[in-house]
C-alpha cells in the first residue's frame, strides 16, 4: 500500500468508533511487515504519537508474537522491538495482553524455554500490576504457565553444570523471584486487603510448586566448601523467605497437616504434591537450616521428629538419589536432636514409624548406589540407639521376624549383643535385656529358619553373629550368674546340634564337589591339550549363584571359602560346646 493510502487509513481509524476485521488485518500486516524489514524504529513513533493512542490500545496486543519472536532472534539487535513491547504492556487491554503472553509461554520453543521465559516474565509482570481485583487470578494463570516450562528444564547435577547453566534453570529461577517480589511486597503491605489475601494464596501455590520443582531435585550441598554463591541455594532461600512473609507461621503448613490430616486452609486442596513440597521445606529448615532463625524453637525434638517422619517415608520410598539423600539427611538431623534412649515403643506404631526403617532396609538391600547403601546403613544403627530399651526389644523381634535377609539380621543380633554389655559394663539397667525378657528375645532369634534346609552360606551373616552372641553371653553368664544359665545352655544345644547337622551336611557336599571338580582339571587339561577347542565347565550352585561361568580356578576357590566358613562355624560350635561343659562341672 503506497504511503499516501496508508496515511488516509491511518486518518479514518483515528475518528472512528468502531475498528473492522479488516482494519484489524492491515494494522496487524503493517506492523509485522515494519519488524520483518527491520523498520522498528517507524512503529516505535507511530505507537508513540498521542494521536494514535486509541488505534494501538483497540489493536496493537497482536504485534506483541511478532515483536517477541524478533527480540529472541540472535541475528539482530531487539532494541527497538523492546521499546515497542515495553510500550504496548502499558497501553493495551490487560486481559487480551495477559492471554496473548500466556499463549506465548505455552508454545516455547522447547529449545528456547529459558530464553523465552526470560523475555515474557517482565512483560507479563507489567501488565498483571496493571491489573485490580483481578490480579490474583491472572498471577495464577501466569505463574502455573511459567513453572510448567521451568520445570521441563534439566536441574544441574554439579557444581560445574550449575555454573555453566547451559539450558537455563539457574537464569529462569533468579527471573522468577524478581517476577514476584512486586506481588510479594503488596501481600505484606495490604494485610487486610482482599486482592492481598488473594495473593497470599497464589504465592503459597507458588511457592509449594517450586519446593518440588525444582527444589527437591536439587543437590544444595554438593559442595560445600565453594565460596560462590549458588543460584539455586538462593532461590531455595528466597522461597522460605516468601513463605516467611506471606504465611504466618511455617509450622502451620509444616506440622498442621500430618498431625491432623487436613490441609493448611490457605493452600488448595488441589494443589500438586503438597507432601513433597512440605518434606522440601523440612529439608531445607532442619538440614540446610534456611530460615530456621524464624522458626520457633518451642518444639520438643519427638515432635519434630514425630512431624517429619511422614515427609521422610516419602522422601526415603522414591528411587531418586536427590530425594533418597534428602530422605536420609533428614531423617540423621532429626534423631540427632533426640535424647539417647528416649523414643518409646508407642512410636513404633505409628505408620511412619513402622514404614521408614523398611524402606531404609531396601535401601541397605536393594539399591545399586553404593554410598546410598552405606549412608543407610548408618542412618538405620543412629535410628535403633535412640529407641529406649522396650522400643529395641520390640523393633528387634519384628525385624527378625521379616527382613528375611541374612545381613540385616547380623545387624540385630550384633544390637543385641551390644545391649546386653552396655547393660553388665555400666549402671545402666535396662530388664528388656536381662533376664526372662532377654531370654523370650533369644528364643526368636537365635534359629535356623529353614531349619536343616537352611544354605549356611546364605545365612552366614546372621550365624556367625549368633554364634559370638551365644558365646558371649555363656561366658559372662558362666562369670557373674543373672540366673539365665539354664534357659542360655538349652537355646545354645538346641541350635548347634542342628547346626551340627546341617554342617555335616554342607561340609560333606561341597567336599565332593571339591573333589570331583580338581579330578574334573585333570580331564580338561588332558582335552585341552588334545582339543583346544572343546572346553566344557561346569555348573555348580553355591550361595544361590551359578559358578559354571566361572573359571576352573575360580570354581575351586569359592568351594575352598565355603569349607573354610563351615570350619569356622564349627569351630564356634566347638567353643560353645565347651564353654557349656566347663560351666556345668
Amino acid at each position: 500500500m503506497a504511503v499516501n493510502q496508508m496515511d488516509d487509513v491511518i486518518q479514518r481509524w483515528r475518528t472512528t468508533e468502531d475498528f473492522k476485521p479488516e482494519d484489524h488485518e492491515l494494522f496487524l500486516n503493517t506492523g509485522r511487515t515494519c519488524i520483518a524489514q527491520g523498520d522498528s524504529s517507524k512503529l516505535l513513533d507511530f505507537i508513540k504519537e498521542e494521536a494514535n493512542q486509541r488505534i494501538v490500545r483497540s489493536m496493537g496486543s497482536g504485534l506483541l508474537p511478532a515483536l517477541v519472536n524478533e527480540v529472541l532472534r540472535k541475528d539482530r539487535s531487539p532494541a527497538y522491538c523492546q521499546v515497542i513491547l515495553n510500550e504496548l504492556v502499558q497501553i493495551c487491554s490487560v486481559q487480551e495482553l495477559l492471554d496473548i503472553l500466556l499463549e506465548q509461554v505455552e508454545e516455547t520453543d522447547p529449545n528456547a524455554i529459558a530464553d523465552s521465559v526470560i523475555v515474557l516474565m517482565p512483560l507479563i509482570q507489567s501488565v498483571l500490576l496493571r491489573m485490580r481485583e483481578s490480579k490474583a487470578p491472572g498471577l495464577a494463570l501466569a505463574l502455573d504457565s511459567l513453572q510448567k516450562q521451568i520445570s521441563r528444564l534439566p536441574v544441574p547435577y554439579s557444581h560445574k553444570q550449575e555454573q555453566e547453566d547451559v539450558y537455563g534453570l539457574c537464569r529462569c529461577c533468579t527471573a522468577v523471584l524478581t517476577f514476584v517480589q512486586p506481588f510479594v511486597q503488596e501481600a505484606k503491605n495490604q494485610d487486610t486487603n482482599l486482592v492481598a489475601t488473594k495473593l497470599r494464596a497464589t504465592l503459597l501455590t507458588f511457592c509449594m510448586n517450586s519446593l518440588r520443582e525444582p527444589l527437591l531435585q536439587v543437590q544444595l550441598d554438593r559442595e560445600a566448601n565453594t565460596t560462590e554463591i549458588s543460584p539455586l541455594r538462593n532461590f531455595a532461600t528466597e522461597i522460605m523467605a516468601i513463605l516467611a512473609v506471606i504465611q504466618e507461621s511455617l509450622p502451620k503448613i509444616l506440622f498442621y497437616q500430618p498431625l491432623r490430616g487436613k490441609e493448611d486452609t490457605i493452600l488448595e486442596k488441589d494443589a500438586c504434591h503438597p507432601n513433597e513440597s512440605r518434606a522440601c521445606m523440612a529439608y531445607l529448615l532442619f538440614v540446610q537450616l534456611i530460615a530456621i532463625e524464624v522458626f520457633p524453637a518451642v518444639f520438643s525434638p519427638v515432635f519434630v521428629l514425630q512431624c517429619n517422619m511422614e515427609y521422610i517415608n516419602l522422601l526415603l520410598s522414591r528411587k531418586d538419589e536427590s530425594w533418597i539423600l534428602k530422605g536420609l539427611d533428614l531423617y540423621v538431623k532429626c534423631l540427632e536432636r533426640v535424647t539417647d534412649c528416649s523414643l518409646p515403643v508407642e512410636l513404633l506404631e505409628l505408620k511412619p514409624f513402622h514404614e521408614v526403617p523398611q524402606n531404609l532396609i531396601k535401601i541397605m538391600i536393594d539399591c545399586p548406589i553404593q554410598h546410598l547403601r552405606g549412608r543407610s546403613l548408618v542412618v538405620f544403627q543412629l535410628f535403633i540407639e535412640k529407641l529406649n530399651g522396650e522400643a529395641k526389644h520390640k523393633f528387634f523381634r519384628r525385624i527378625m521376624k521379616t527382613s528375611h535377609h541374612a545381613g540385616v539380621e547380623s545387624i540385630i543380633i550384633k544390637n543385641i549383643k551390644n545391649q546386653v554389655e552396655l547393660c553388665r559394663k555400666s549402671a545402666y539397667q535396662d530388664g528388656w535385656f536381662e533376664g526372662t525378657w532377654l531370654i523370650s528375645l533369644l528364643r526368636d532369634t537365635i534359629t535356623l529358619p529353614q531349619g536343616h534346609e537352611t544354605d549356611l552360606l546364605h545365612g552366614m551373616d546372621r550365624i556367625m553373629e549368633s554364634l559370638n552372641l551365644l558365646r558371649y553371653l555363656l561366658i559372662k553368664e558362666r562369670e557373674i550368674s543373672t540366673g539365665i544359665w539354664i534357659d542360655l545352655c538349652h537355646i545354645a544345644e538346641s541350635y548347634t546340634k542342628l547346626l551340627r547337622v546341617c554342617l555335616s551336611m554342607s561340609k560333606s557336599y561341597y567336599g565332593k564337589e571339591l573333589k570331583t571338580l580338581r579330578e574334573d582339571k585333570k580331564i580338561k587339561a588332558k582335552e585341552f591339550k588334545e582339543a583346544p577347542g572343546k572346553r566344557s565347565v561346569q555348573s555348580l550352585i553355591v550361595k544361590t549363584e551359578t559358578l559354571g561361568s566361572m573359571p576352573l580356578e575360580a570354581q575351586d576357590k569359592v568351594l575352598q571359602c565355603a569349607l573354610i566358613t563351615y570350619d569356622l562355624m564349627e569351630s564356634l560350635v566347638v567353643r560353645i560346646e565347651d564353654i557349656i561343659e566347663e560351666g556345668q562341672k
